[in-house]
C-alpha cells in the first residue's frame, strides 16, 4: 500500500511517496506552480504513476493545537484533491514540519538558496513519516 504525502503551499508543494509496503517514506518531489489546476494535475499523475492507495496532507494548525488562519484553504484544497483523484486526503497536524525541514537541510549544509528548493519536499517526508509512525504504533501496519 502507497501512500503519499502532501505539503501544499502557495508556491510549492512538496511531495512524499511510500515505499510499496506502506512503511518507509521514499520519493520526493516538489511541484512548483502557484495554481492549483497545475498541482492536482501533478497529484494526480505521481498518484497513477506510483499507484497511491492513501493520501495525508498537511494542515495547518497553531502550537495550541487550535486550527491556523489558513485552515479553511487547505480544507478547500483536500476537497479538490479529492474530487480530482478519487482519494480523501487524511489531514494531519504540520506543526513545525517547515521549521524542522530547514534545520534538517541547514545541518546537511544547504544553503538558503538550495534549501528554499527542496524544503517542501523535505516536509512531506515528515508529515509521511508521522503518519506511517502513527499507523504502525496502531497496528494498521
Amino acid at each position: 500500500m502507497r501512500i503519499m504525502a502532501i505539503d501544499y503551499g502557495d508556491a510549492h508543494t512538496g511531495v512524499a511517496i511510500s515505499d510499496p509496503t506502506g512503511l518507509l517514506a521514499g520519493t520526493t518531489t516538489t511541484i512548483h506552480s502557484r495554481k492549483d489546476q497545475v498541482v492536482l494535475e501533478e497529484l494526480r499523475r505521481l498518484i497513477e504513476q506510483y499507484q497511491v492507495d492513501e493520501l495525508v496532507m498537511g494542515f495547518p494548525r497553531n502550537m495550541d493545537g487550535t486550527e491556523g488562519p489558513r485552515a479553511q484553504l487547505y480544507r478547500d484544497f483536500a476537497r479538490q484533491v479529492e474530487e480530482a483523484t478519487g482519494l480523501r486526503p487524511v489531514l494531519w497536524d504540520e506543526r513545525r514540519t517547515t521549521i524542522d525541514a530547514h534545520r534538517i537541510l541547514f545541518d546537511a549544509g544547504k544553503n538558503a538558496k538550495k534549501r528554499k528548493k527542496t524544503v517542501d519536499a523535505v516536509a512531506a517526508s515528515l508529515i509521511l513519516e508521522g503518519y506511517l509512525t502513527f499507523r504502525r504504533t496502531r497496528g494498521e501496519i
